[in-house]
Formats: structure tokens, sequence, C-alpha cells
């Protein structure tokens, strides 16, 4: 019996041998006790390459997803002379490491005048109707609240900088996405609204 309780045995084996055995713990180090946990490091920040049709766009939003990382996009045109000055300002800030502390953050540029992204309306879906916009995404969604489209504010680099931590901070916890139903902003908000 001795040796039986020696050789390895199958879990259903040996609860029906040795009934009344308590189950083994095993011990785990403290070396690879970091393994093992979840807790959130500071993160690298992520430049992307240019967008330029809708397939490349989702690939970034999903692998910012999948890292819980806000991705940073700065949507631009070959003709728009402020998005050449915004463009450079923006990605030295997002490569200096500026959000890294709280979370990181990914980043590309969405040429708006790429012919896929305007023959899939990405412009379109998400609102963007001046040159440049800064707008965020959060586990996929778009964080409208904080789109920036005023030019002063994107050559302003305290603000840039404050702006991106604000959003590095999100952690693909969301909020910000938007107005919802019932808010009195919300495009169907009449619609549903319970007025006698």
């Amino acid at each position: 019996m001795h040796l039986m309780r020696s050789l390895p045995v199958s879990p259903a084996l040996s609860r029906r041998f040795f009934p009344k055995a308590k189950p083994s713990f095993t011990c785990i180090s403290p070396s690879r006790a970091f393994l093992l946990t979840s807790s959130r490091r500071a993160a690298k920040n992520q430049v992307y390459a240019s967008v330029r049709n809708s397939d490349q766009f989702h690939n970034y939003q999903l692998i910012s997803s999948s890292s819980r990382t806000p991705l940073l996009t700065l949507w631009t045109t070959s003709w728009c002379p402020t998005c050449r000055t915004v463009e450079p300002l923006l990605r030295h800030l997002v490569e200096s490491g500026v959000g890294e502390t709280e979370g990181g953050v990914g980043y590309c540029t969405v040429e708006c005048d790429a012919p896929d992204i305007m023959e899939a309306s990405l412009g379109l879906t998400y609102v963007i109707n001046s040159l440049p916009t800064l707008l965020s995404f959060d586990a996929q969604e778009a964080q409208v609240e904080t789109k920036v489209t005023n030019g002063r504010q994107l050559s302003d680099r305290k603000f840039l900088e404050n702006w991106i931590r604000t959003e590095a901070k999100r952690h693909g916890d969301r909020g910000g996405g938007g107005p919802g139903i019932g808010n009195p902003l919300h495009i169907f908000s009449g619609l549903f609204s319970n007025s006698n």
C-alpha cells in the first residue's frame, strides 16, 4: 500500500483508493509569484503607423483594447497645414513617455483623405467635422466628450500633456464616451422621453 502512494495516480483513482486523503497544495516561491499577479504596471506608450484603411484602424483599436490602454488618434489630411505642425508635437510627447506613469497610451494618425478611409466613411462615423481632430478611444469606444478640435489647444504643449495624462488614466474603464439616451444632448433623447 505504501508503494502505491508514491506512484503518480490520476485524481479519479486517487479518490477511489484513498478517499480520506487531503488535497495537497503546491507552494510557490516568491521568485515565481510575480507571474501570477494581475497588478497594473506602468505601460510603455505605443506609436503606430499612420492609418490608411479601416482594417488597420480596427486592428489598432483591438490592440489598444486588449492592453487596456487608450488609443489616441489624430485625424489629419495631406493638405492641412495645422495638421503638419500638431502631428510632430503630439508624436514627440507620446514618444517621450508622457502618460506612461498613468498607464500608457497608443497613438496613431488617421489620414482622412486616404481613399480607403474615405470609402469606409470613418470620418462620418466618428463625426470628424474639422481638422485636425484629436480623439481618444477607450475599449473601442470613442471618447467624444474629450475630443479636441481647437487649433490653439492642439498646439499648446502643456494642454496636450495634461490631455494625454487624463486619457491614459482610463485603463479601459471607459467613461466620457458621450451623452447617453435620456441626456438632453443625445440625438435620440427626445424620442424616448416620458412627456405626457
